[in-house]
């Protein structure tokens, strides 16, 4: 686990708000990463950096290209373009597993629970580097028993962490929606990570739980881990993020704190339409009621 590094300052004290902007200590980095399909240019993204041992949220409105930028970042897809970096080693042509093994991680949307393994099975499964797996030392139980015992005294303790110890025998499909969500948190936590991606952690998720997911984000942050997580609510960006990253139409368009974010012209268009506090004028009144009145005409 990394040493708990909570800083007694604010790191991202003094940087502007503005969108790519550099960061003190930035444990993530990229550069021109676009992704297209088609004529849809998704993700196109000059720069963005993730300041280290920090919760930073990523938003933005439907289609903006967040996810599709977590899938690049952590080598679930590959982009047309770009070059990013994470603790200063290109993740360039890295597969997503290598990824996760170098200490960078990832739950998504919708979660990837194995149904018909238990709870503790799945938490096992998250453990990597297990001698039981390889092909040679598998017969011989002796050689890894004791990792196994070690790597299942971690699950239970992130399982009673997480309070999903009372279904530890269960079957993952037998958990509600915030359930898997905590098991997935929890089954990240298995490799040791430095930064954690959470894609939407509090989708589907009733309100009882929300509380609970709240706190073991936050709790990741005070432990010196990285946080970069996806979220539509602002209620909960605002609450538990030191840093905002905006994007709209696959751009990053601000960055800041959430109070700078929140109040931020850029963000209000990207959410509401550039146009949507324009004063309508006596002569566009009038063309509009005009067009309306020609197009009643055609139907007519």
């Amino acid at each position: 686990m990394p040493a708990d590094t909570t800083p007694t300052t604010d790191p991202l004290a003094g940087v502007a708000n503005t969108p790519g902007v550099k960061k003190p200590d930035a444990i993530l980095v990229g550069s021109s990463i676009t992704r297209q399909f088609g004529g849809l240019k998704a993700v196109d993204v000059e720069h963005v950096e993730v300041q280290r041992g920090v919760i930073t949220a990523l938003i933005g409105p439907n289609g903006a290209g967040k996810t599709t930028l977590f899938n690049l970042l952590t080598g679930f897809d590959a982009p047309d373009t770009g070059e990013w970096s994470f603790n200063g080693q290109s993740l360039q042509k890295v597969p997503a597993y290598k990824v996760a093994r170098r200490g960078m991680v990832r739950t998504f949307q919708l979660t990837k629970v194995l149904s018909r393994l238990t709870v503790i099975e799945n938490m096992r499964l998250g453990a990597t580097g297990q001698r039981g797996e390889r092909f040679w030392s598998a017969p011989f139980r002796a050689l890894w028993s004791g990792q196994e015992d070690s790597i299942t005294t971690r699950a239970d303790e992130l399982l009673a962490r997480f309070k999903l110890d009372a279904k530890r025998e269960d079957f993952a499909g037998s958990l509600s929606g915030g359930q898997r969500k905590l098991l997935e948190m929890a089954r990240s936590l298995m490799v040791d990570p430095e930064l954690i991606m959470l894609d939407e952690p509090m989708a589907g998720v009733n309100p009882a739980l929300k509380q609970s997911l709240l706190g073991h984000v936050k709790s990741l942050r005070d432990e010196g881990r990285t946080v970069l997580f996806v979220e539509h609510d602002m209620d909960m960006v605002r609450d538990i993020s030191d840093w905002v990253i905006v994007m709209a139409q696959g751009k990053i368009v601000a960055e800041g704190t959430p109070d700078q974010v929140m109040s931020d012209q850029a963000v209000i268009d990207a959410y509401l339409g550039a146009h949507h506090d324009t004063d309508i004028t006596e002569l566009d009144e009038t063309e509009l009621e005009q067009a309306t009145e020609a197009e009643l005409d055609q139907e007519a």
